[in-house]
């Protein structure tokens, strides 16, 4: 491979993190994945800071022909008539700041309209309210940690 080449290939790499990164930063996801020319690049972000951690490009000779899926586990929770699921994609957060307590414990009857989390988005807090009264039976995530769209989050009875 020529100088040339290899030079091309570095701005064509730099343009596709910076359509990636624009891409994370639009919807808030944090990781997004392409593959060009036979070019696979991941690019990803921890915890709603916009800085890329990590950026791999390799090949797709270098890479297993078929790679291992792991299924997620049906869990009845999910279709438990009292799960509240996260209405968007983004971190979990269990109390209002990191030095306080948490909205609601296990075994904590809870109210309608009562904060439960926060899933923050894009840097917007979003409070996650019950929508009936009830007791809290399970928390089925931890702090600061990320959700999917429709994820359960927890289970009131």
């Amino acid at each position: 491979m020529s100088g040339t080449e290899n030079n091309s290939e570095h701005t064509l790499e730099a343009a596709w993190i910076r359509e990636l990164a624009e891409i994370l930063h639009e919807t808030g996801l944090t990781e997004v994945e392409i593959e060009k020319n036979k070019i696979r690049l991941r690019v990803s972000r921890q915890g709603g800071t916009p800085a890329i951690h990590a950026i791999a490009a390799a090949p797709i000779h270098a890479r297993p022909a078929v790679a291992p899926v792991v299924a997620p586990i049906a869990t009845p929770t999910a279709d438990h008539p009292g799960t509240v699921k996260s209405p968007m994609v983004g971190t979990v957060y269990l109390s209002p700041s990191p030095d306080a307590e948490t909205f609601v414990n296990e075994g904590d009857t809870v109210s309608e309209g009562q904060t439960l989390l926060i899933v923050e988005a894009m840097k917007t807090m979003n409070p996650i309210t019950a929508l009936r009264s009830g007791v809290v039976k399970s928390i089925l995530v931890a702090d600061a940690q990320p959700v999917e769209y429709d994820e359960p989050l927890l289970i009131l009875e």
